[in-house]
């Protein structure tokens, strides 16, 4: 839920022209994020195989903290901009850090592929398609 409100908020500030991003908390905690066809890839591919264990993490194993998504975000999405990012205190952190375990998906050989700022601008494009449809 983290990552549709970071870019929602991000081009809020891009079409407003805004000057700073708001983030809730202090930034600090770390998130895990995988691109949907990385999702759709893995459950074909685990379809097709033959294994044991009756749960595998399905993710990319490598987490940011949300103020490095932020600074990803803002430097795709306006480029061309210094946009300060300022912290909520009064809003709650959340869990320190959400990660998986990917290492039995490793072992059976497979593993995310979307470049992460790859995934971000597809969801950036995803979400102007979808808001100029409303």
């Amino acid at each position: 839920h983290m990552f549709p409100a970071l870019i929602k908020k991000a081009h809020e500030v891009k079409i407003k022209d805004k000057k700073e991003l708001i983030l809730w908390g202090n930034g600090k905690a770390k998130r895990e994020i995988i691109y949907v066809d990385d999702i759709a890839d893995a459950c074909i591919y685990f379809m097709k195989k033959k294994f044991k264990e009756t749960t595998i993490n399905i993710g990319t194993g490598k987490d940011f903290s949300i103020k490095q998504y932020a600074e990803m975000v803002l430097k795709l999405i306006i480029p061309n901009k210094k946009i300060k990012i300022k912290y909520d205190l009064s809003k709650p952190n959340g869990t320190p850090r959400k990660v998986l375990d990917v290492s039995l998906a490793k072992k059976y050989g497979w593993k995310s592929k979307t470049d992460l700022k790859k995934a971000i601008l597809q969801t950036y494009r995803d979400f102007l398609k979808r808001k100029s449809r409303t």
